[in-house]
């Protein structure tokens, strides 16, 4: 009689189990752990390109795009390999669209030392080739701001657009009184001020050819202020022309979007072009 009662008793624990297990998958709000990690791994990668605070208080940029035609005094923090495409819907003072593919890779502390970004351009996609690197150089300073300086479009080919490489050192800062509510541990507003040689100082041929100056401003800058969670509106100067922008993460993941237009002013080009970039990133090491 104890034995069967035994039995019984270890038939209806499994019963239970059997009952809360299918609970559990087949509930209102099923995978709850699964659910747990995902959240934990989204948190990791929206800090895949986000610098770490040095202090509790302090702001740092949020994880969304913040520029489309300027560098930023913001590098990498950790190693990862990261590639894109970006274009124009129209080129310049022509009527076809010009794109250009990027990858590269970054490795370094810039809180202990710097971070160093290596990567290679593309130009004409159609082909694979036109090829010209890129080297930028970053450490973090003071609170919630971060210098960098860098080379673009080195080792060019001679038929390439833009020949003769670019130098530039840029200075970025998260404003540190106007904390995001929709990004914890961000600001709403940061901006970016640098001064460069090349593409933010020497005009194209073109745009001497129409009067409009053989020389830019040499210094650029843009302005982010966070509209949505995932959505920041830029406004940006490139040394030559004023544009606008929309920093995206339409999904979740680290995918990061831009969209906007440039060549707003009559300081050079002939028109204003729809311009946009796509870049992801994947984490070696953080």
């Amino acid at each position: 009689m104890a034995l069967k009662l035994k039995r019984y008793k270890n038939t209806m624990w499994r019963v239970i189990n059997l009952a809360l297990c299918a609970y559990t998958l087949f509930s209102a709000n099923p995978a709850m752990a699964q659910s747990s990690f995902e959240k934990a791994l989204q948190k990791e990668m929206d800090l895949l390109l986000a610098p770490v605070a040095t202090r509790p208080d302090e702001l740092l940029p949020n994880p969304i795009l913040q520029s489309l035609t300027i560098p930023s005094g913001w590098g990498g923090f950790g190693t990862y390999v990261f590639g894109g495409v970006g274009g124009n819907s129209i080129q310049p003072y022509g009527s076809k669209a010009d794109f250009i593919s990027f990858a590269g890779f970054c490795f370094g502390n810039p809180q202990k030392a710097v971070n160093v970004a290596l990567s290679v351009n593309a130009t004409d996609v159609s082909r694979i080739n036109n090829f010209s690197g890129n080297i930028s150089v970053s450490r973090q300073i003071l609170t919630g701001s971060s210098i960098s300086a860098g080379a673009l479009q080195l080792f060019a080919p001679a038929y390439s657009d833009s020949r003769l490489p670019t130098f530039y050192v840029a200075f970025s800062h998260a404003v540190q009184w106007l904390p995001s509510e929709l990004n914890p541990g961000s600001s709403k507003l940061s901006y970016t001020i640098g001064i460069g040689s090349g593409r933010f100082y020497r005009k194209s041929p073109f745009d001497i050819a129409a009067g409009r100056g053989e020389h830019g401003t040499a210094v650029f800058g843009s302005v982010s202020y966070e509209l949505l969670k995932k959505v920041n509106f830029n406004v940006e100067w490139s040394g030559m022309n004023l544009g606008c922008s929309f920093g995206l993460r339409p999904f979740e993941s680290s995918l990061a979007v831009g969209v906007g237009v440039t060549n707003l002013t009559r300081f050079s080009s002939n028109k204003a072009n729809a311009s946009f970039v796509v870049c992801y990133p994947l984490s070696i090491k953080r």
